[in-house]
């Protein structure tokens, strides 16, 4: 797939079919246009006037009173992204890397940076090459852009720094010379350029964005695959209860749950329960919740990642320089951490089902073994999902209600968005195992209702799982099997 970058809309579902490694990008001819029209009105007022301009010709946080002589700004650029190099922690996700690399290359697109056309055209060659910059996940305040994972991001463009080819991790001046290249020379404004912006925060946002769509499907399926096994109850999710309270998630998710369970044996059978609990009752209005958070949380994201948010802001139009504040990541620091909520929701929700399911309750055996006692069957299987959901909770504090002033004050309110996205991350992973957990156990408790079944959908989810997990007969060693249901969440074609 060829994706051309131009001044249209750039989608995160564009995004999602650019993630695998045939992709490849270019420039549209308006967006080289744009990119050198940029640089050579820069390279101009620069050459006409020595009147300071922030990150232009000074230096650069509460350094900005410190004029830059003409012969010093290449050298500027280095010392920019060396000194800003400050990662810890684990490594940024390839996957999320390779989102960076390609929000960066749209945002400098727009014409309003300052790049030469050549640091931008380098960029895409990282990115067509699945070359990806060696990035940490700690450094980040998330607010005069993403500071230290941006310089690292960028060391490699100069021949500095680490990336990741073919699996094998080497230096910049090493992959160079695999490749071919000589390292950029970077000019004027090209270091900030390149170092300011919400690229790390928002590609760990895109990251999440597409895999809680994913998510939340599994969630609408598992959930009804574990109403099926418990003997649960359909009139909760009878459209006309929805409509008198109609959030556009809760009418979804109901009309879900009627599709996924349509000529179910189980559902239609007489109950000797009058109602179900809150965690499969409930199940339209907390998935929809989610779903309904997750729209809004795109919409912003959606919005950031069709933005230049460097500084200064060049606008040869209008004849503009201007240092102002488009790097701060407040606007979707509190977005990243409202997803985290309401995808914990999700996890938080599942282990109570997981629980109902294994309590021995309804017909099922306990603990999901035909010879409970001998056996602790799927007993401990709650206890990883609570121990999961626990965590869940510690991270979703919200990243963005801390600051803490940097720069000897000069930049003095911070929105730690990129803390908000590596717990994100994390959340998402979790999210994600705790649904394997109950696709686990509802695939078990589904198979001592034979010779009822569910309903054709969710009949072929079974048979496709059961395919990759086994129905378990005794105890057995859990956590390959465990690590098997979240393989199959992450590679199965159902939706």
């Amino acid at each position: 797939m060829i994706h051309e970058i131009n001044a249209e809309h750039l989608s995160i579902e564009t995004i999602e079919k650019l993630l695998p490694q045939s992709s490849q990008l270019k420039l549209c001819d308006d967006a080289r246009q744009r990119i050198v029209k940029c640089r050579a009105y820069l390279d101009q007022k620069i050459a006409e006037s020595d009147r300071p301009v922030y990150g232009v010709n000074t230096g650069f946080g509460s350094l900005c009173d410190i004029s830059i002589n003409h012969d010093q700004l290449a050298q500027l650029q280095i010392n920019l992204i060396q000194s800003h190099a400050c990662g810890m922690g684990d490594r940024v996700p390839n996957d999320v890397v390779k989102i960076m690399l390609l929000l960066k290359i749209q945002s400098l697109s727009y014409g309003y940076s300052g790049c030469k056309l050549d640091t931008v055209e380098r960029l895409i060659d990282f990115f067509n090459n699945d070359i990806y910059p060696i990035v940490f996940q700690q450094g980040s305040v998330g607010s005069s852009g993403d500071l230290v994972p941006l310089a690292h991001l960028g060391l490699p463009l100069v021949g500095l720094g680490e990336v990741e080819y073919k699996g094998q991790r080497m230096s910049g001046e090493e992959i160079y010379k695999v490749m071919g290249w000589k390292p950029i020379h970077l000019t004027s404004k090209e270091g900030l350029a390149l170092l300011n912006g919400t690229q790390n925060m928002a590609a760990f946002a895109v990251w999440a964005l597409i895999k809680a769509k994913h998510l939340g499907r599994w969630a609408d399926a598992i959930a009804a695959m574990s109403l099926d096994a418990f003997d649960g109850r359909i009139e909760p999710f009878n459209i006309s209860v929805h409509r008198v309270r109609p959030h556009q998630g809760q009418l979804e998710t109901a009309k879900a749950l009627n599709r996924l369970l349509e000529g179910s044996e189980l559902v239609c059978q007489e109950k000797e329960h009058v109602q179900d609990p809150y965690s499969f009752r409930c199940v339209p209005q907390v998935h929809g919740a989610f779903k309904d958070t997750y729209n809004y949380v795109k919409s912003v994201i959606d919005i950031e990642i069709n933005s230049a948010t460097d500084n200064p802001t060049v606008i040869p139009d209008e004849d503009l320089i201007i240092s102002s504040g488009n790097f701060h990541g407040e606007p979707i620091a509190l977005p990243i951490d409202f997803l985290a909520i309401s995808l914990s929701e999700l996890a938080s929700i599942s282990e109570r089902r997981i629980d109902k399911l294994v309590s021995g309750t309804r017909g099922l055996p306990s603990f999901l073994v035909a010879r409970p006692g001998l056996n602790s069957g799927f007993m401990i299987t709650q206890y990883a999902a609570a121990s999961v959901v626990s965590q869940n909770k510690m991270l979703c504090w919200p990243a963005s209600v801390d600051s803490i002033p940097t720069c000897q004050g000069q930049e003095d309110h911070v929105s730690m968005g990129a803390n908000g996205a590596t717990k994100l991350y994390r959340v998402v992973l979790n999210v994600e195992r705790v649904l394997a957990i109950e696709l686990f156990n509802a695939a078990q408790a589904l198979d001592f209702r034979r010779p009822l079944h569910s309903s054709p959908i969710i009949e072929r989810l079974h048979d496709e799982y059961r395919k990759e997990v086994p129905f378990v007969e005794e105890d057995t060693v859990m956590y390959p099997l465990i690590e098997r249901s979240i393989q199959f969440l992450q590679h199965a074609a159902f939706d």
